[in-house]
């Protein structure tokens, strides 16, 4: 993801009213977006270190030979930790690359974590990442993009800002040196994404993986109300095919015990007794 990809914002509603002209807002670190900054530098550390791993250890390639998103070496396609683990990785050649990743993970990043929580934050920004990779694996498999390393956090940032573009539009974006609307920030970037992947640009895999960690935050966000609403609706019939249940066993059972009451324990047929017991133990329970 290169500089002119990234988006950087200020969120006038949440620290006062903005002055003229356009500032930067700096949120106070979250926790858990703390802990993905020093995880993501710590690794990024680690690939330089182990770059040239020949010197320090006995088996061949680097960090990114066992954790990057690949088809390169056998079976790496289906090593699926590899969908979590490329995300911490970046280009160990240029610190840019992580560089603009964390300042929209810390930027974006805080305002979700405050909104939603740590987990369902962390769970978000994973699996945008995640799906992104998932993409790139599968267009790499079937051929339709030539295979290569995906490394960079650019999936799951990129699905923070379609969440944030949903959640909270007033936010504003400078996009290169313009500013604009977080909104007008999300639609111009997948329409570049989209350009490069349809016409095979140098970074095309890249790309749909960031369109992948974008459509999921799409998914996540406009989605997940009406399954909850779905999943809502399910429960509610299945209580009422309980209840229902309930009321034609109740019925079933004053019945027998009537003809118990006229005609004796004996009168009862098989079935009849079943259903006495039945009800006895669901009493119980």
């Amino acid at each position: 993801m290169g500089f002119q990809d990234r988006p950087y914002y200020r969120e006038p509603d949440a620290y006062g009213p903005a002055p003229a002209g356009i500032r930067l807002a700096r949120p106070p670190l979250t926790p858990m977006v703390k802990y993905l900054l020093i995880a993501n530098i710590v690794v990024f550390v680690l690939q330089i270190l182990f770059r040239n791993p020949e010197k320090y250890f006995p088996f061949p390639g680097a960090l990114e030979y066992y954790f990057s998103a690949t088809t390169l070496w056998n079976h790496s396609a289906w090593q699926i930790w590899r969908l979590l683990t490329f995300q911490f990785l970046h280009d160990s050649s240029s610190p840019f690359h992580l560089l603009f990743n964390m300042i929209g993970l810390y930027f974006l990043g805080t305002v979700l974590e405050r909104s939603w929580g740590s987990r369902r934050f962390l769970l978000f920004y994973l699996v945008c990442g995640a799906v992104g990779g998932l993409l790139y694996v599968l267009a790499s498999v079937t051929k339709l993009l030539s295979p290569g390393l995906l490394v960079g956090a650019s999936g799951g940032v990129l699905g923070l800002l379609v969440a944030c573009a949903i959640l909270f539009p007033q936010m504003m974006v400078i996009l290169i040196l313009f500013p604009m609307s977080i909104r007008t920030a999300a639609l111009l970037l997948t329409a570049v994404y989209v350009l490069m992947v349809l016409t095979g640009g140098r970074n095309a895999g890249g790309d749909l993986c960031h369109l992948g960690g974008m459509a999921t935050a799409l998914v996540w966000i406009i989605g997940r109300p009406y399954l909850a609403a779905r999943l809502g609706r399910r429960r509610q019939r299945a209580y009422s095919d309980r209840l229902e249940e309930k009321r034609a066993i109740q019925f079933e059972v004053d019945r027998i015990l009537s003809k118990v009451h006229d005609e004796g324990i004996h009168s009862l047929t098989r079935k009849e007794k079943q259903i006495l017991q039945k009800a006895t133990e669901c009493q119980k329970r």
